[in-house]
């Protein structure tokens, strides 16, 4: 009622103000949240433990009340504590797509051949791979854990990269507009599940930098050969080079 009479006194230029940075501030919290699949799930949690305290205010379970009281009230700065990494990737993410600026130059022809040959090459001897083409989002803070390379792309070196027994050949390449920006990157692992038996840790690895950011991630299984593409967090198999070259023209557009 207070807020209600409040209002009744402002003029309407400040009552349209205060409403569009609360919209603006809750529009911003929403994207953060939904950016990121961990933080979508804490803070459903959050509300189920919020739901759970009036249900149990209600039935007046007084051992549980300080209990739930206690959890909802350090709640925020737990999930802040430990969602720090995934929270600051998340800022990212929202702010990239809000500017819409892209952070490279999209690979050209030469590229886009490199690594579909390379790609077909690793299926056929069945060597595991793991090859991700920046967009947007930029993924310099996985990068910044890998062995920096900054070198020209070409299929030999993927090729080599990938190789059994070598010093790279473990963990992600991440591919900036015309170059190897690093190897060896390693991505938070996906949460949801892969039907096919045959997907392991790599595949949830393509899954998961696709939830988080806007790239595409080309595996290659070493158990089958089988190529797939993870975009947008969903799974595709691409085993036909030429759709798989038509796949990663459109999007390096």
């Amino acid at each position: 009622m207070v807020l209600l009479v409040t209002f009744q006194t402002q003029p309407i230029w400040k009552i349209i103000l205060d409403a569009y940075i609360i919209w603006i501030a809750i529009l911003f919290i929403f994207k953060l949240i939904i950016a990121n699949k961990r933080i979508l799930h804490l803070t459903l949690l959050f509300f189920i433990f919020i739901i759970l305290g009036y249900v149990v205010d209600y039935l007046g379970l007084i051992a549980t009340e300080p209990l739930l009281r206690y959890i909802i009230n350090w709640y925020p700065v737990f999930v802040v504590v430990i969602m720090a990494p995934d929270i600051r990737r998340s800022l990212e993410i929202v702010w990239k797509k809000e500017t819409g600026s892209s952070s490279v130059i999209m690979g050209s022809q030469t590229t886009r051949d490199a690594i579909v040959d390379a790609t077909m090459y690793l299926s056929k001897e069945k060597i595991g791979a793991i090859i991700t083409i920046e967009k947007h989002n930029t993924l310099d803070h996985f990068a910044e854990r890998a062995i920096m390379m900054h070198s020209n792309i070409s299929k030999e070196l993927l090729i080599n990269i990938f190789t059994p027994n070598t010093p790279l050949h473990d963990g992600a390449v991440i591919v900036r507009g015309d170059q190897i920006l690093c190897a060896a990157a390693y991505y938070i692992l996906s949460d949801k599940a892969v039907q096919d038996k045959t997907m392991g840790s790599r595949h949830r690895a393509g899954l998961g930098i696709s939830e988080v950011t806007d790239s595409l991630t080309i595996i290659i299984s070493e158990e089958t050969g089988d190529v797939s593409i993870a975009v947008e967090g969903i799974l595709l198999k691409m085993n036909d080079k030429d759709k798989l070259m038509e796949y990663i023209s459109m999007f390096m557009r």
